[in-house]
């Protein structure tokens, strides 16, 4: 009996201590949510993030990434970017276009090409990018793929090095998730544990939010319009980790009955034409996610998961038309484990 009685007043002082301590963690986590958007990059931009301050970092959020279009931006013509295509003299690559050049020759590497940041004048040339031009004949294509080839750029001494002044470089499918990890990277710097940033639909979740929540994000459904409304076909749940979604539903034309996806092979010089309509890749940055979902738009699914079956760093959710042209959905098994109900 005095043994029962000591084993429920240790317990009872263990109940009262787990309790003292939950509530002092909920007193103590009288952190604000704050958010605010913008426009970044010809898209928006959304931040989220608990501060016990209530710090707006609006203003240096927008001052970063007006530097970031400063440098690879190929909207603004005096962009180092732009000067460099223009092959002015004296140009040297600051950090960010160091820092994209070298993870964009790795991701190139790494596909055997399918992703390579020289393929803009393909893009530019079938209408979808910078400059838009008609749908080219094969001899123009031809003419072109000469200058395609992401092994004769080179960064030496701090310059970009091309090996034919044709060559173009173009950062736009991995610059808009790097800029998402140097708005990540900033609002750490500040002390920040818990918050989401989302740049154009490419995000990063680090931390949680109070309580233990996870953030969940969506995954769009392909639309057969791009004017269609917006839904979702499943919601993952994200924590220290970046979510890109690369698509060929929303940017596309119809000319003569044919429909031209603005997904470009390089290796070919014409738009992709599998059935892979939309791939969101899941890894620890959100750059190395918007790279190689660009990369497996281009691949398609079967290329793609021979490729991620020797990658343990990167995940995947595939959605792809079948032979009927319903929309089938397809992913990895570290994908599986983050989708929300």
């Amino acid at each position: 009996m005095h043994r029962e009685r000591l084993f429920i007043q240790k317990a009872m002082k263990n109940t009262v201590f787990i309790l003292w301590m939950l509530m002092l963690f909920i007193s103590c986590d009288n952190r604000t949510k704050m958010s605010f958007s913008g426009e970044a990059q010809g898209t928006y931009y959304l931040v989220h993030y608990y501060d016990h301050s209530q710090r707006n970092f609006q203003a240096q959020v927008d001052s970063l990434l007006g530097d970031f279009d400063r440098s690879v931006s190929l909207w603004v013509p005096g962009s180092v970017i732009s000067r460099i295509n223009r092959n002015e003299a004296g140009v040297r690559a600051d950090t960010v276009v160091r820092a994209l050049f070298h993870r964009s020759v790795a991701i190139s590497r790494a596909t055997s090409g399918y992703f390579d940041f020289t393929v803009g004048p393909l893009v530019n040339a079938w209408g979808f990018g910078f400059r838009k031009g008609t749908e080219p004949d094969s001899a123009a294509i031809d003419r072109m793929l000469a200058f395609v080839d992401y092994r004769r750029v080179a960064l030496k001494d701090g310059r970009i090095i091309k090996e034919d002044t044709a060559i173009q470089i173009d950062f736009n499918a991995i610059a808009q998730g790097y800029s998402v990890d140097l708005v990540a990277d900033f609002l750490e710097k500040q002390g920040i544990d818990d918050y989401l940033v989302d740049i154009g639909g490419e995000v990063y979740a680090h931390g949680r939010k109070p309580g233990g929540k996870p953030w969940v994000v969506g995954i769009e459904k392909p639309a057969g319009d791009p004017y269609d409304e917006r839904r979702l076909e499943a919601r993952a749940r994200l924590e220290n980790m970046a979510l890109a979604t690369s698509g060929s539903y929303r940017k596309f034309y119809i000319k003569d009955g044919m429909k031209y996806s603005h997904t470009i092979d390089p290796h070919t010089g014409y738009p992709v034409t599998h059935p892979l309509l939309s791939v969101s890749v899941l890894a620890d940055d959100c750059a190395t996610a918007d790279g190689y979902a660009t990369a497996f738009m281009v691949m398609g699914v079967d290329r793609s998961l021979k490729l991620l079956g020797r990658m343990d760093n990167l995940e995947a959710f595939f959605i792809y038309s079948d032979s009927l042209g319903d929309h089938q959905t397809l992913f990895t098994e570290g994908f599986e484990e983050v989708l929300a109900d």
